[in-house]
């Protein structure tokens, strides 16, 4: 979701108003995310380090996140989305930890597809808290890891290996988002600025992720056909772009 700042400035707005349609561009994505049955889609909204940015901006951007998961949680309920968010919560002011909570609650019995919001959060740093955890635990599996990746982030679930990372806004880098989960991920970069991100853009990453031909550190053997299986419903697993499907609407 990177862009929306610079999408203001361009038209001679503030920042602000291009963090706000940049919110309308995550009901745009979500919602076709949903209609294209991707199973896992996860928004790079807000990094560990964007407290950096000017304390009017970041207010403004957390009181965004708190009218969407308010304003989102009735809307996901009836289409039987699960909505979580990912991330540090201990900085968050308290009204924003209560929307959060009281999201994932409402949701929590979602089947048709995971909608998690990526806060205050850094993949480094979630590396390190959980190798922390993993000198006391002792089982150092990569299954034992991907848990506790997720239980320092308070993912529901351990963590699930990305399969397509979209970033938007021109920039060609993961600046810090779920670096163990991308090990394998397709990455797809556009120059496109988040707020114009539609759902066209979405179908168009699919179709290439579609055609590209995920080897995994094997030799292809005859009878592969690229990604296609993982574009059904039940097998596509996680489509990602940083910042703000993942794009990161809080950068630049």
């Amino acid at each position: 979701m990177d862009g929306n700042g610079r999408w203001a400035t361009r038209r001679g707005l503030p920042r602000e108003t291009g963090h706000r349609a940049g919110a309308g561009a995550v009901r745009r994505v979500a919602e076709a995310a949903y209609r294209l049955g991707i199973g896992t889609l996860t928004l790079f909204a807000f990094s560990g380090d964007n407290w950096r940015r000017p304390a009017r901006e970041v207010n403004h951007l957390l009181a965004l996140f708190e009218d969407y998961l308010r304003s989102a949680k009735d809307e996901c309920v009836e289409h039987g989305i699960r909505l979580g968010v990912i991330g540090r919560r201990d900085r968050f002011p308290e009204s924003l930890r209560a929307a959060a909570e009281s999201a994932e609650v409402a949701t929590s019995g979602g089947t048709a597809m995971r909608l998690r919001i990526a806060l205050d959060y850094s993949g480094r740093a979630a590396i390190l808290r959980a190798a922390r955890r993993l000198r006391e635990n002792g089982a150092v599996t990569v299954e034992a890891f991907s848990q506790l990746l997720a239980e320092v982030t308070s993912a529901d679930g351990a963590a699930a290996d990305v399969d397509l990372l979209i970033r938007t806004g021109g920039e060609k880098r993961l600046s810090d988002f779920m670096l163990w989960e991308c090990a394998y991920a397709e990455m797809i970069f556009t120059d496109r600025m988040w707020p114009d991100f539609e759902a066209s853009d979405l179908q168009a990453a699919l179709e290439e992720f579609q055609v590209r031909e995920r080897r995994f550190g094997r030799i292809p053997t005859e009878g592969d056909h690229g990604c296609a299986a993982l574009l059904s419903p039940a097998a596509t697993p996680a489509a990602v772009a940083p910042a703000p499907v993942i794009p990161r609407a809080d950068h630049e």
